[in-house]
């Protein structure tokens, strides 16, 4: 737990880690021991979160694995120790509030949140709210099931949340006037954009307003891997050639960022390839011809991060409570 109150934003700089794109999830814990710890890893049981599922219990930690299906997920984690299965929809607000109650039924603490889960790119689908799907399961989803969750968090006194982003963000930022594509064309792509801008930004005001309760947040970008989140694409979208990543490269910045000590005392910045990501100041939007690596203004801003932290707080309903 902090000792005061006072808030520094951490500076969006590399930090010389000692790890690379190459690091495994089981490589980020091998030296830490999470006996006792216990975590939430939405879609916990394929492609990135299997790998991170994987490693956290490795490292001895209770992990509790979301999923839409839990006979999918069960048969996915057959022979892990130390795993809890529980149905989450993050498109449906009262499967979250369900999930949530559950597990704060519970009386346990909770060391670490891994906001994993998402969809990419698919055709337009709207919730029952009228919500853009992308937007809601991405985003809106994971911004209520962090906030009900938020006494058990707090509760854990150095908890950390992780935000799955991407390279995404480089199709576009948060549209505050047309989130939901009510009135402009629908564009899979740019709704992807949203939704991982979306999440980088989440990690931002969540830390700045879970920092007093001891609530650290980061956002990630993966890397480049080839899983069940591109079903919607063609082979073409998918792309030839280019560098993957595996899965279990692909899940050691998430790992890493919830439980390395090299970032005790820092947060709400966007990590990739096991540290801390650079800024990029001259990607002009809309170009898809520039390569860059790091992150992209708008999916760091503090001012648009207050903004999307109202925006959300007013479609979802929920508040921090606790």
């Amino acid at each position: 737990m902090v000792n005061n109150n006072e808030y520094k934003i951490t500076p969006q700089l590399p930090i010389s880690s000692g790890f690379g794109a190459e690091t495994t999830a089981l490589e980020t814990v091998k030296d830490i021991n999470l006996n006792g710890k216990i975590a939430i890893v939405t879609g916990g049981h394929s492609g990135i979160g299997l790998e991170t599922t994987r490693a956290l219990a490795a490292a001895g930690a209770t992990v509790i694995v979301a999923a839409r299906s839990p006979e999918q997920a069960g048969s996915a984690l057959a022979g892990i120790a130390g795993i809890e299965i529980e149905k989450l929809d993050l498109s449906d607000p009262a499967s979250i509030d369900k999930f949530a109650q559950l597990f704060l039924t519970s009386g346990r603490q909770l060391d670490f949140l891994f906001a994993n889960a998402g969809i990419m790119a698919p055709p337009l689908v709207r919730d029952a709210r009228g919500y853009e799907s992308q937007f809601a399961t991405n985003h809106l989803g994971h911004f209520q099931l962090t906030l009900r969750l938020w006494t058990a968090l707090k509760q854990a006194g150095n908890a950390r949340v992780v935000s799955l982003s991407s390279a995404g963000v480089r199709f576009g930022g948060v549209d505050f006037e047309d989130p939901n594509f009510e009135k402009r064309e629908y564009d899979k792509w740019k709704a992807y954009g949203q939704s991982k801008s979306a999440n980088a930004l989440f990690a931002v005001g969540l830390d700045k307003r879970g920092y007093a309760d001891g609530i650290r947040a980061f956002s990630v970008h993966p890397g480049r891997i080839d899983t069940e989140l591109a079903r919607f694409l063609s082979d073409q979208e998918r792309g030839v050639g280019g560098v993957f990543k595996t899965t279990e490269q692909g899940a050691a910045t998430s790992v890493w960022c919830a439980t390395s000590q090299q970032l005790e005392g820092k947060g709400g910045v966007y990590c990739l390839d096991c540290d801390i990501a650079e800024l990029v100041a001259d990607f002009k939007m809309g170009d898809m011809s520039q390569q860059y690596h790091g992150v992209l203004p708008w999916a760091v801003d503090p001012d648009m991060a207050e903004r999307l932290w109202i925006m959300s707080e007013k479609m979802t309903g929920v508040k921090i409570e606790g």
